[in-house]
């Protein structure tokens, strides 16, 4: 196998037997692949049973920058990372207070912070959610469908934009 024909570090592939992983190291003999409910494994290079999600191509050498490149998508592709989303400062400790109509009822207050976590979990699976869709086995058609209903859904909260301290992490109805 040359190098062109083999696969390269940031390669997505789908294993019979351990699911979904990434190529993180060439051997001269195997891939290194970390599988996301199997952890590393090590896969001869001449494997043929998998499926390939995404090929990059193998290059004779890859920088660091380049491999941390790699594993950062990987793990924004695979998993429900959260990443840092900053309160806006004017909600620092601040209190949401649920009021019922009726008087008899006693009201629910809520830590904003506390509100505000939420708010960004919803937002990241979404993402998670549409990253999957993306590389579902779905046909063009049934993805565009549900990227439409995503985009929506984002457009319905962005009544929460006023809680994010930067401008680039508000929700937009259209997509980022």
């Amino acid at each position: 196998m040359s190098v062109s024909d083999t696969l390269g570090i940031g390669s997505r592939v789908r294993h019979p037997g351990y699911g979904d992983g990434a190529v993180i190291r060439l051997h001269k003999a195997a891939y290194e692949v970390c599988f996301m409910l199997h952890g590393i494994k090590h896969v001869g290079l001449s494997y043929d049973q998998w499926e390939i999600i995404e090929a990059i191509p193998a290059q004779s050498t890859v920088s660091f920058s380049e491999a941390e490149k790699s594993l950062i998508k990987i793990l924004r592709h695979f998993s429900d990372i959260t990443e840092v989303v900053e309160l806006g400062d004017r909600w620092e400790d601040g209190l949401m207070i649920l009021k019922p109509g009726d008087d008899g009822l006693k009201p629910k207050e809520i830590p904003i912070v506390t509100f505000f976590h939420k708010i960004v979990m919803v937002r990241d699976r979404l993402r998670v959610m549409e990253q999957r869709i993306n590389s579902s086995k779905l046909n063009d058609e049934e993805k565009l469908n549900l990227q439409q209903y995503i985009t929506r859904i984002y457009g319905s909260l962005t009544t929460f934009n006023v809680l994010f301290k930067y401008k680039e992490d508000h929700f937009s109805g259209g997509k980022k």
